[in-house]
């Protein structure tokens, strides 16, 4: 550890723990919304089918929920050994928001999670059926407010600097409803929704595989690919409202992310290249002449602001950004494409008799939380070299704290986290390698549930309770 400084190990740290904790969360909640939808298909129609994937999908929410929750525990305390000055800076703005995170999410998820996971046959359907929603409701609300308080961090206002160089609001609604915030929050949440069924598509299409009777893995692999086909293209349209949002408050970042070193009307769209930043250039550039012009300023001539513009030592890292972007903006158009081909067969009917779609599903599985660590990393780097854009840097928010601590508790971390995390992945990989079995709801296949007090939908014959191979699921 000795060619590495405190600074620099902190840094690290801070980015092994998050990259870790991220892609739990995004997970989760995409997967309360899911859970949610699955329970209000059961209560409508009692198909059964509908239940069995309810309780299939909840144990694996239950383990990434644990560990999501675990990972976002020590983050905290990572931010008062690594990050003190920091905390110091910002916590009257920021520690309330956290605080509300707290009170408003946890709390909620946290009181309803057991009602959600073991309260269905104490509680009744409809009682349980409000828990599973107030879960999502705590999902969404933990988002909205660590969401909060990154992007003031990214676009700070409503503030102002007390005489112990403090950040002190003066305008909490300004605080809370920053300048990207908005932007930053449907990206996340589409984000969210899109990992989710992107997983939810790759498990239904593992057991489709396996036996494409399934009635329970047609249900999901068929609401995963209406959710990308839906989603995936409004992603890409926030993408973009969020990169102008982005250019107008962080130029430099959009500098790194499209690789201009000089400011250009008319703007070539370079798709891939060397960052040279040394020569400032990029090598052996593939570009389209106009192109970064017309999607930055919608306008063909527009100028286009350059990193020479800014002195060097408040340019991001370019290589960095400049590859996390296109890996981002490369699996969206990735998961747009293969929403669109489930579609083509969905209207040629042969959704669940396509093994090279299903194995394309299966190949995508993993791309969401590629995409969104790609995301957070463009985020985060491109913001670099500050903490608070423009008002507090990096090096002025670390702890005086030495560098063979910070060394220490990072292979701690390291060690820690594979073991940890590597089980609690495993484990769930082997829970979604199980095929969902109408035992999961312990019912009978086509077994109609009244012993709860709910009775079937008028329109629903019993016969018709539970989908057959050969007939397309409500979906």
């Amino acid at each position: 550890m000795e060619s590495f400084d405190a600074l620099t190990l902190a840094r690290i740290q801070f980015a092994f723990t998050v990259s870790f904790h991220i892609i739990f969360p995004a997970f989760t909640i995409g997967l309360a919304s899911y859970l949610a939808v699955l329970n209000a298909l059961w209560l409508r129609t009692v198909q059964g089918a509908y239940l069995d994937l309810f309780n299939y999908w909840k144990k694996i929410f239950a383990v990434a929920f644990g560990m999501g929750v675990v990972s976002g525990i020590v983050m905290s305390y990572q931010i008062g050994t690594n990050w003190s000055v920091w905390s110091d800076k910002v916590g009257p703005v920021l520690g309330p928001l956290m605080g509300y995170e707290v009170l408003s999410a946890f709390f909620l998820e946290a009181g309803f999670l057991g009602v959600m996971l073991f309260g269905r046959e104490r509680v009744g359907p409809k009682l349980h059926f409000l828990a599973t929603l107030m879960v999502a409701l705590g999902t969404f609300m933990s988002a909205f407010w660590i969401l909060s308080v990154n992007s003031w961090m990214q676009t700070p206002a409503g503030y102002a600097i007390n005489e112990a160089g403090q950040f002190i609001a003066t305008d909490w609604w300004a605080v809370i409803f920053n300048p990207s915030f908005p932007y930053r929050l449907v990206h996340m949440l589409l984000a969210a929704y899109l990992t989710t069924a992107l997983v939810v598509g790759a498990v239904g299409a593992l057991h489709l595989l396996r036996n494409r009777a399934n009635p329970a893995a047609r249900i999901m692999f068929s609401m995963a690919m209406w959710m990308a086909a839906v989603v995936a293209p409004l992603q890409i349209a926030a993408g973009d409202f969020h990169g102008l949002n982005t250019l107008e408050h962080q130029p430099a970042k959009v500098a790194a992310m499209e690789g201009h070193f000089d400011t250009h009307a008319g703007a070539p769209l370079i798709l891939f290249g060397i960052p040279n930043a040394a020569e400032g250039r990029i090598d052996y550039q593939v570009s389209i002449p106009y192109l970064g012009s017309l999607i930055l300023t919608h306008q063909w001539d527009g100028v286009v602001r350059g990193l020479n513009e800014w002195p060097a030592d408040q340019r991001p890292p370019v290589g960095i950004v400049f590859w996390s972007f296109r890996i981002m903006v490369g699996i969206g158009f990735a998961m747009l494409g293969l929403g669109a081909w489930g579609l083509w067969l969905r209207y040629r009917r042969r959704l669940y008799d396509a093994p090279w779609l299903h194995r394309a599903a299966i190949a995508m599985g993993p791309s969401g939380f590629v995409a969104v660590l790609a995301g957070w990393i463009t985020t985060e780097v491109g913001r670099q070299p500050w903490t608070v854009y423009g008002l507090l840097t990096t090096a002025q928010s670390a702890s005086r704290i030495d560098a063979a601590a910070v060394g220490a508790s990072l292979l701690a971390f390291i060690i820690v986290y594979f073991i940890l995390f590597g089980a609690g992945t495993f484990y769930i990989l082997r829970l979604m390698n199980a095929a969902p079995h109408s035992h999961e709801s312990g019912l009978a296949p086509g077994q109609p549930i009244r012993a709860a007090g709910i009775m079937p939908a008028p329109a629903m014959a019993a016969k018709d309770a539970l989908p057959t191979a050969e007939k397309e699921p409500v979906s």
